[in-house]
């Protein structure tokens, strides 16, 4: 469609020039992504760092453990929900929900015990206006889940999050300190109760977390995993840590090398070219690492393109010290 604006010239002559209509919305949707780039900085000038805190766990959540001998977990970033899109404030909210959907089919065809998300949005102007999670666990079949928003604003709220097939025992989350001009990030941390013994009836306590490192700078990222390890070194349960840590085995910082040195946590192939994660990049960003006394039984990089990035999926078991 096609409009007009007009003026008046010196001669008093009627000026009338065509404006486009689909230019004009294109036009204030580039005008809100600038905003958004340039948010970060405003937020860093007034946020403050958040300690660790619980959150409510869900009560119409059953209450029962895992009785299995192995765990299934898996890994995305959900993207905000533009799967391969260039940016979710170009698509609409049934496009969106589309993407979600897709995701959401793998998950009912893979059936993970837990998942961890990334870039999941809560009621977000620039992604639907819906909660992602609260969608994918209900489409999916999680009565338990949990999101925390890390970065919030007018037009969005987004962090990590968790899904599982039981209840949840403890939930804590914490939110790194502000790193403009990149938004913060932060993780989710939720407790489960597993019983790999059937026959003995012994149950375990383990930590699941779901973490998202800065993308754009190896200090900021090591700092973020300092902050982490101080929440993990007061800590004595099996830990499963999922997430994008934006950087590689090989990456400078060795962040999640750091990491897994530090707290004696198992990483599966950590050198192995064939596990990428991010676009066609080849780049291994998305990682499960498991406590000691834990071991694969199974890692797999998905082939579903959900995302930017691609689903990691491990089967976890219960080490046996013969």
């Amino acid at each position: 469609m096609i409009l007009s604006t007009t003026a008046i010239a010196a001669n008093n002559s009627i000026i009338q020039w065509p404006v486009n209509e689909k230019l004009i919305v294109v036009i204030k949707k580039l005008a809100v992504i600038i905003g958004i780039v340039a948010l970060p900085l405003v937020l860093a000038t007034c946020s403050t760092m958040l300690p660790p805190e619980r959150l409510l766990v869900q009560p119409e959540a059953p209450e029962t453990s895992y009785a299995k001998s192995t765990l299934k977990v898996m890994n995305l970033n959900l993207a905000h929900g533009r799967k391969d899109g260039l940016n979710q404030l170009l698509l609409s909210k049934s496009a969106i929900s589309d993407n979600l959907g897709d995701i959401a089919v793998v998950l009912n065809e893979i059936n993970p015990d837990v998942v961890g998300l990334q870039e999941a949005d809560g009621p977000s102007r620039w992604s639907g206006g819906f909660d992602h999670v609260e969608r994918l666990a209900d489409q999916a079949g999680y009565p338990a889940y949990v999101r925390t928003s890390h970065a919030a604003s007018w037009i969005f709220s987004y962090g990590t999050a968790l899904l599982s097939k039981a209840r949840f025992a403890d939930v804590l989350h914490h939110t790194f300190q502000p790193s403009a001009p990149t938004m913060n990030k932060g993780f989710t941390l939720a407790q489960i109760v597993w019983q790999p013994d059937t026959q003995s009836g012994e149950t375990l306590v383990v930590d699941l977390i779901s973490v998202h490192l800065d993308f754009s700078r190896k200090s900021v990222r090591e700092q973020q995993v300092a902050e982490m390890s101080q929440v993990l070194a007061e800590r004595d349960n099996p830990v499963i840590i999922m997430g994008d840590f934006n950087s590689d085995w090989f990456a400078d910082e060795k962040v999640v090398r750091a990491l897994a040195e530090r707290f004696r946590l198992q990483v599966y192939r950590p050198e192995a070219d064939d596990l990428g994660t991010y676009n066609s990049s080849g780049k291994r960003l998305d990682w499960i690492l498991i406590s000691e006394e834990l071991e694969y039984a199974d890692y797999r990089v998905l082939p579903d393109m959900l995302s930017d990035h691609q689903a990691v999926l491990a089967i976890i078991g219960l080490k046996r010290l013969d």
